[in-house]
């Protein structure tokens, strides 16, 4: 099973992955997540940000994805994956691959900015959402609204997601 994601930088991807993959291990199933910040530094930062880069970088995400599912173990993936056409690629390649919108303003994740992804890369970096286009997603499974929602919300609404999409593994 993959769990993906997805969303602007401070749509809280990393925060709801990481409280996933604790749910996980407490109801005893093996998961790993992975997140889009570890794949370019494991590679040394060795790809840019154009669109072909991002797009090399994302098929790293999906093969390890592929690969630790294939193993048994849930995969948790948080990245920001702009592109509708590897999010399809995914839907028709992976098997028991969830989409997980976590739909936030940008604006709002520039005015926040937790991590100062924003801050530090404006004017340096072309930045998803302002000169990298986001694929507005058009078949994600759960579309999450992080403004309306606390972080508790969000992750009661994509656990009840996931109780009712799996029972046998998330009781």
């Amino acid at each position: 099973m993959v769990i993906w994601l997805l969303g602007v930088s401070g749509a809280g991807k990393s925060t709801l992955g990481e409280l996933l993959m604790e749910y996980c291990v407490k109801k005893g199933r093996k998961a790993y997540m992975i997140d889009g910040d570890f794949v370019r530094s494991f590679f040394k930062h060795d790809l840019g940000y154009s669109r072909g880069d991002r797009m090399e970088n994302i098929k790293r995400i999906i093969l390890a994805a592929y690969a630790v599912s294939q193993s048994g173990t849930i995969a948790i993936i948080s990245n920001i994956s702009p592109f509708e056409e590897l999010r399809d690629f995914c839907r028709e390649n992976v098997p028991d691959y969830n989409e997980i919108y976590l739909k936030r303003d940008i604006t709002v994740c520039k005015k926040k900015d937790t991590k100062k992804m924003y801050r530090d890369n404006i004017g340096k970096t072309a930045i998803v959402g302002m000169e990298v286009a986001f694929d507005e997603p058009q078949r994600s499974d759960l579309v999450v609204d992080i403004e309306k929602q606390t972080v508790a919300q969000s992750f009661a609404t994509i656990c009840s997601y996931l109780k009712k999409k799996y029972p046998g593994v998330f009781k």
